[in-house]
């Protein structure tokens, strides 16, 4: 039996993140990861190493551009253990079938410029809305990096000029209604308010639905700041790949003294007297921790999988039921391919720059394309007719990912979890086999090579991933990368659920951390930024709580007169 002070489950980007804070503020720390690399979803591995060796891919996660929103890569000084994020620029490019195109360039006036080509009027709108949505970010993104129950937090993150750029997109009484009001409309009637253009229209409406839901997906209209974020912060991938991240807090966790360990997955959390005490893992080896145990993974398979019911009903009687029925997941997953090339794309047919490769590459012909590619998945169809899909060639930024002159490809398909009349069969009963993932797979490859012909003759060698394998892989309850749906209900304070909001859980010593909890999926570190502050204030005596709070109030005040 090993003994530290903290225990985490997973050794995911936000576990790491949370255990540098805490190894920081002197706690000792150790990390269980069940695969035999740590990094969740952020990893980058050869994963080809037979047919096509040197070659490296990103496995999931590959744009980073919340973490940019927060302080985590400054607070830790990551560059000095090895990280080194490259911009991109272009960012976006989506070729339509009509020849027309959109190109988008981290510049906002040289993405008009673009747009003007075919739509005067759009470009005009297009630096509009791109407006909007970067003030709403920066009013908002206080909220972001703090527990979403702390006012002290939230307050001590404002700045004069982040309290303007909130009340500048509220203003006036109707103003905040009318802001409400898009809040709770979707990125379809977003896009449709602002422009005309279907070459516009369908890619912003692709990225939009990163979030896991169809554009037309009501309280979901924040999908459309995905692409004002690639203007400002930016969007970056670390060199060598986005298990680069990874390495990097690897590097800091290890220098101070953490511990992380592979091939460990937890199979029981261990309660003593109503408090959590440790974990059990696969073998039987027990990891015991003094202060507490944050878990990294979903609140579902923590509390339902790997707890005695009779412990979870001790602790709240309804909290049962509510996780199995309030938490809202819609099939919706991915099947990830990953091709290594002998030579780039080439996109004969929109004016080809190898430039445009450099950001990602968006298939999607229209909105109604795009809805299908998102709705079709909530009841279990595979949306390959006419697939549209988010592609990435990594080394057009970063050659150093395979070997001199060869390239990798990036291939994010959305597909369901639980296939429509295959209940039973395939991997855990999803419907998903070898063959099938496969067939899939060629429908993707021809759909790309309608625009970019010389994919076939290119490829070297392919990997393909089912929603089954990727949820596997990650330990992701149905395949949900983001552990629960990003819809507005099951956001900020209601995310997981909200009596599990603040990291904190009716277990004593017990916390949560991860894509299920606030302020979401995707690369941000937030979360475990945000729970590592939760569990240091539980263990500060109520003196530190209140020097906090002053220091948080008197930044804010001193922010607001240095104004005047």
């Amino acid at each position: 039996m090993q003994v530290s002070d903290v225990v985490i489950i997973g050794a995911g980007h936000n576990g790491l993140v949370c255990a540098a804070y805490l190894l920081k503020a002197g706690y000792s720390v150790t990390l269980l990861e069940k695969r035999p690399v740590p990094g969740g979803g952020a990893t980058t591995e050869e994963s080809l190493p037979e047919e096509a060796p040197g070659f490296k891919f990103n496995l999931c996660a590959i744009d980073h551009e919340f973490i940019h929103l927060g302080p985590v890569v400054e607070e830790l000084e990551l560059t000095k253990y090895g990280l080194d994020y490259l911009y991109c620029d272009p960012v976006v490019f989506c070729p339509h079938p009509d020849g027309t195109y959109f190109l988008g360039h981290r510049s906002i006036e040289k993405t008009c410029a673009e747009i003007a080509q075919f739509n005067q009027r759009d470009a005009q709108k297009y630096a509009e809305f791109t407006d909007f949505w970067q003030r709403l970010l920066k009013g908002i993104i206080p909220i972001f990096n703090a527990p979403p129950k702390s006012v002290v937090d939230i307050v001590g993150n404002y700045d004069i000029q982040k309290i303007r750029d909130l009340f500048s997109v509220m203003g006036s009484p109707d103003g905040t209604l009318d802001l409400i009001r898009t809040m709770l409309t979707s990125a379809e009637d977003i896009l449709n308010e602002y422009f005309d253009s279907e070459f516009l229209k369908a890619p912003l409406a692709r990225l939009a639905s990163e979030l896991g839901a169809p554009p037309s997906q009501k309280t979901l209209s924040i999908g459309a700041i995905m692409m004002a974020m690639r203007h400002n912060p930016g969007m970056a991938r670390p060199r060598g790949g986005t298990g680069a991240l990874t390495q990097a807090l690897l590097n800091l966790v290890k220098s101070l003294g953490g511990q992380v360990l592979t091939d460990q997955p937890v199979e029981k959390l261990l309660i003593d007297s109503g408090r959590a005490v440790g974990v059990r893992v696969r073998g039987g080896q027990e990891y015991r921790a003094t202060k507490g145990v944050i878990s990294n993974i979903d609140a579902k398979r923590l509390f339902l999988h790997m707890m005695d019911s009779a412990e979870l009903d001790d602790a709240d009687p309804a909290l049962r039921e509510r996780l199995e029925r309030r938490i809202v997941n819609n099939n919706e997953t991915i099947l990830k391919i990953d091709c290594a090339l002998s030579e780039p794309l080439r996109f004969e047919h929109h004016q080809h720059r190898d430039e445009y490769l450099i950001g990602s590459v968006l298939i999607a012909d229209s909105v109604k394309q795009v809805e299908l590619a998102h709705s079709e998945p909530s009841i279990g169809r595979i949306p390959d007719s006419d697939p549209s899909m988010y592609v990435v060639q990594p080394t057009m930024l970063d050659p150093s990912m395979a070997p001199a002159g060869k390239h990798t490809l990036w291939i994010e398909f959305f597909a369901p979890y639980l296939v429509e009349g295959a209940e039973g069969t395939g991997l855990h009963g999803t419907g998903w086999t070898d063959e099938l993932k496969n067939k899939v797979a060629d429908r993707v490859l021809d759909k790309l090579a309608e625009y970019a012909p010389n994919l076939k003759r290119s490829i070297i060698a392919r990997r393909v991933e089912s929603p089954a394998e990727l949820g596997e892989r990650l330990g992701a309850l149905k395949g949900n990368y983001y552990h629960v749906d990003m819809t507005l209900d099951q956001m900020i304070f209601f995310r997981p659920l909200p009596e599990l909001a603040n990291y904190k859980t009716p277990i004593e010593g017990l916390y949560l951390t991860g894509a299920g909890t606030h302020p979401g999926g995707s690369i941000s570190g937030m979360p475990g930024r945000n729970c590592a502050r939760v569990f240091l204030h539980t263990q500060q005596p109520i003196a530190q709580k209140l020097k906090d709070a002053r220091d948080s109030i008197k930044s804010t005040v001193e922010s607001v007169f240095k104004s005047f």
